[in-house]
Parts: C-alpha cells; structure tokens; sequence
C-alpha cells in the first residue's frame, strides 16, 4: 500500500490529485471551510517556526482553527502540506513552478463561493513576468547597480505572478533568492495566506501585506521565511523614505497619471498592470 501511495505522489500533478482528495474527504466540514483552515494553518505554522515577533496571536490563531476538527481530521492537514510542497518539488532537486494552490482552488470549483474569485493561469502568469522584466542584459545592469531589484504586487492573489516573475529570472540564469524582493498586499486574507505559503515554499524573499491599498489600512505583515534568512529588512532599509510604508510605496508605484489626450490612455495603461518592477 505504501509502495502504490509513493507511485502516485510522485509527480507534480499526481500530489494535487492527491491534495484534491484529501480536501474532499472531510465529511463534517464544507470543502471551502477545509480550503480556508488548511491556509490559516499551514500559514502560522510557516510563520511561527521563524517569526518570533507574531508567535503568540498566531499561535492563538492556529489553536481556534484546529479545534474544530477531530484528531483524525486534525491529522490529515501536516499531510496535505507536505503534498503541496511536493507540488513544487516532486523530485529532490527539482523545483516546478507553478501556481499551486490557484490550481487547487479552481479544481475544487470554490471560486464562487470565495467572492467570485478566479486565479489566472499560471502560463499567462509567465508570459506577463517575461514581457515586464524585458532583457537579461538591462536587468542585470540594474541588478549590478545595488545588488538587487524590488518588485510590488498590489493584488497579490494566491501569488501566480511573484512566483511567475521568480521563475523568468530562473529562465535568465539570475538567482532570484539573492537578487529579487517582492512588496505585495491584498485585501483579502485567505489570498495573502495562500501567497504567503507559496512564496515561503519555494523560498521567494517577499513581504505580503494583509491592507487594502486603496484605504491605505494595513492589518497584518507575512514575513516569507527568505526574507528572514536573508536579511532583506537590512538591504531594503536604504530604500525606503522615512515614514514610508509599504502600502503607501505599492500606491505610490501603481497609480496613474492623470491623462489629458487621448495618446496619452496607452502609457496610463501601462501603469495600471499588476506587477511594478523598478
């Protein structure tokens, strides 16, 4: 049994067909109720092995949520979370990169039960990564200037994008560990855990803001374990005017300019997208 179990998990489809079925096999809660506990789990859990500084509400966070379940269902979440890391990694040394938790959600056809929500497809993911980030040579030319570039997702989602952009740097041979830091904020918090986990998974150095950036309010910080590794507080520091948050810097990156001519919509169009790397 155990032999059959290890055939069928190892790929990265064959662990989100496992993960699909282990959501479903709840017989007492609603699959998006099992979904949304699974995310507020698996992320204090992440949170609390290496953020000392949230350790006792996310704790209290983490303890409200699993009581609710029985022993045996308790046991089934460290189970799914290791399938979805196997989702990215299948093979020792073998990272996919992927949208993995978007692909579950729509698979499980939760989107109209979670806001009318739907993710996008994580090819398309990467082909906006690839047309923002340009050439090699002008990213590493800007990389050579202070190490690093940063980049703002203002409506994170489950992270298609952040991890789409880690992934084309992949693709342009640049260590996306070392040079790369993502500002990302949503409104909604089941899709900042979902960004949080996945990002800390697949070691993106990131900060993902629970806020509404249009409200400027801002609730809660998700640290990914890169960043804390990596010492980003550090780099970015200088970066940073004095009193600058990071939902005022994701505003300040995306608003538009006012446009007064009609050939002038194009370039406002240009600031409107998702993803801001400068």
């Amino acid at each position: 049994m155990a032999k059959k179990q290890a055939v069928q998990i190892n790929s990265a489809d064959g662990a989100v067909r496992e993960l699909s079925k282990l959501f479903t096999s709840f017989h007492r809660h609603g699959t998006y109720q099992v979904f949304t506990d699974f995310l507020t789990l698996a992320a204090c859990s992440i949170s609390n092995a290496m953020d000392k500084r949230f350790y006792d509400e996310r704790e209290k966070q983490y303890m409200d949520t699993i009581k609710r379940y029985s022993k045996e269902e308790a046991d089934k979440f460290p189970l799914m979370l290791a399938l979805l890391v196997q989702t990215f990694e299948p093979v020792p040394g073998v990272v996919v990169y992927r949208d993995a938790l978007g692909e579950l959600f729509m698979e499980l056809e939760l989107g109209s039960q979670w806001s009318g929500q739907y993710f996008t497809p994580y090819p398309v993911a990467l082909m906006k990564a690839h047309m923002v980030l340009g050439d090699a040579d002008s990213l590493r030319d800007d990389i050579q200037k202070r190490g690093f570039v940063r980049a703002m997702e203002p409506c994170v989602g489950g992270g298609a994008l952040v991890i789409a952009t880690a992934d084309a740097f992949q693709q342009l041979g640049i260590n996306y560990q070392q040079h790369l830091h993502f500002s990302c904020i949503d409104v909604d918090i089941k899709a900042v855990h979902m960004a949080y986990i996945q990002l800390s998974l697949l070691h993106i150095p990131a900060v993902i803001v629970h806020g509404n950036a249009l409200s400027m309010e801002e609730w809660s910080r998700w640290f990914t374990p890169s960043h804390l590794l990596g010492m980003w507080d550090t780099k970015l520091r200088r970066d940073y005017d004095e009193g600058e948050t990071i939902v005022q810097e994701i505003v300040d990156a995306v608003r538009p300019e006012p446009v007064e001519t009609v050939s002038g919509i194009e370039e406002e169009l240009d600031t409107l997208g998702q993803l801001t790397l400068f």
